[in-house]
């Protein structure tokens, strides 16, 4: 609403809109009390008609006296509005009901310590109450209870419902319902925006690598708009946000906060390899004399392409040429190989692998050396099957402002996806469906955050694996040798 507090007329209008008796007093006298005006705001904020916006200063305080004196005057008390939201119905305040709390907001504090903010909804919350974690069903207990003003904080020995408290050393997430024994109420949760912005996170200082997952899970418990995941794949912790700004902010934090330097890398894209053509009479020996036992192992193998991620692996010995006591490890050598594949050491799949023939040794063969020549067998095979990379393929749901539909499917088509679809949403906003390659999407967040002036966002998960083109394969084979040596 475009008004300023200062423009008394235009308020007054907007809030006489709240009540019958109140329009009535200001079409008779065009006119409204201070009491009045208070009493109207309240029913529109309660309502969410109006939308209060004080101008503050954090260097001077300027504003800060009429923010308070609008909290004090005019924002409704919990006893008049309808209450928290609960499995589609609504929890009215009530001191006198069993406890019923809601944890909505988690502070890691490097000399307090965890720091919850609780809104008591119903009941009471003492210093020596022992309540239950709705989520979790264990009993929570928990330092102390405090008031916060500004930097000031006031120890409590009793919250009331309608109370906004701080909880320390409480287990608790954000998200949680504290109750009392017996009763299980739970309130629906905060809906966070998806991480769409995603960086790999590394130490500066070799003694920081330690550090990094305990600061990262203490900045998660504040901010659950923040993903991290170890990706043991690649060798890389990954942090997903909602922008650049939203990271350098996160890295700062733990810098400031923690003590743990890092800096932002781009994630390694998890890559994979397959065939494309069927080759047969594969030949893989192993023979090894070391002056005692010998080992001595020959397969012969089939390869093609399959249309299963995993390895399927088939035996059409006859004769006995190889044992069937040697199958068992013929398979251990392929499922060690696939881990590598020969365009560039990444996973090999969508394989079938199927043993033929071979030979062996009454003496000296082993286990080992059937390992060894299946190895063999599948590095040959693999250089004559025709191999090529596989690169992962995002869904997507693109949500942006009509006026901005046109150029983002544009961006979506230059960048090799494909738009599926579009769908109209309330508010004049378009949802795109679309696929595309992950190793396109690295900078799309900040696109759309830019495109849309902050309005657009989407959401995107893994679909499948494509296959790579031919032209785009030299600068991945390039830059995987570094993956490869890490391994």
């Amino acid at each position: 609403m475009g008004i300023t507090i200062s423009d008394r007329d235009a308020l007054s209008e907007l809030v006489a809109g709240t009540d019958e008796a109140l329009m009535e007093k200001f079409l008779e006298t065009m006119e409204l009390s201070d009491e009045e005006i208070n009493k109207g705001l309240t029913a529109a904020l309660a309502g969410g008609d109006v939308i209060p916006v004080v101008k503050v200063t954090a260097t001077s305080g300027d504003g800060i006296p009429e923010l308070l004196d609008l909290i004090v005057n005019s924002f409704p008390s919990p006893l008049d509005v309808s209450g928290e939201p609960s499995d589609g119905k609504k929890v009215k305040y009530d001191a006198s009901a069993p406890l019923a709390a809601y944890v909505f907001k988690t502070i890691a504090d490097p000399f307090v310590g965890k720091l919850s903010f609780v809104k008591v909804i119903t009941g009471s919350l003492g210093a020596k109450t022992e309540p239950t974690n709705s989520r979790t069903g264990e009993v929570e207990r928990f330092g102390k209870l405090l008031a916060l003003k500004g930097k000031k904080q006031e120890d409590l020995t009793e919250a009331f419902a309608g109370d906004i408290i701080a909880i320390t050393k409480l287990d608790a997430s954000t998200g949680d319902a504290l109750c009392a024994a017996g009763n299980s109420a739970g309130f629906d949760p905060i809906i966070f925006p998806v991480p769409c912005f995603f960086q790999a996170v590394a130490a500066k200082g070799k003694g920081d690598e330690a550090k990094i997952s305990g600061a990262i899970q203490k900045i998660l418990d504040e901010d659950k708009t923040l993903n991290y995941v170890n990706n043991t794949e690649t060798r890389q912790r990954v942090l997903g946000g909602l922008g650049d700004q939203h990271l350098d902010v996160t890295i700062n934090k733990m810098k400031n906060k923690f003590g743990v330097d890092v800096e932002l890398l781009a994630p390694i894209i998890a890559y994979r390899e397959t065939v494309r053509k069927k080759v047969t009479g594969i030949e893989g020996k192993h023979k090894k004399q070391s002056g005692g036992a010998g080992q001595f192992g020959v397969v012969i193998m089939d390869f093609e392409p399959h249309t299963e991620d995993e390895l399927v692996f088939e035996e059409k010995v006859v004769g006995g040429s190889v044992p069937k006591q040697f199958f068992p490890a013929v398979e251990k050598g392929l499922r060690e190989s696939i881990l590598h594949g020969a365009v560039a050491g990444y996973p090999v799949v969508r394989l079938k692998a199927t043993l033929t023939d071979g030979k062996y040794h009454p003496v000296d063969s082993k286990e080992i050396a059937f390992v060894q020549a299946a190895r063999l067998a599948f590095k040959a095979g693999m250089k004559e099957a025709s191999p090529c990379l596989l690169e992962p393929i995002l869904s997507m749901k693109i949500l942006v402002g009509s006026e901005n539909t046109g150029d983002v499917m544009g961006i979506v088509n230059k960048r090799r996806g494909a738009v599926l679809g579009t769908n109209p949403v309330d508010g004049g906003m378009t949802e795109i469906e679309a696929e595309m390659p992950q190793a396109e999407t690295s900078d799309f967040a900040l696109v759309i955050l830019q495109m849309t002036k902050g309005l657009g966002s989407f959401t995107q998960e893994f679909a499948r694996y494509q296959e790579l083109p031919q032209t785009l394969e030299a600068d991945v084979i390039a830059n995987a040798p570094k993956f490869k040596d890490e391994e």
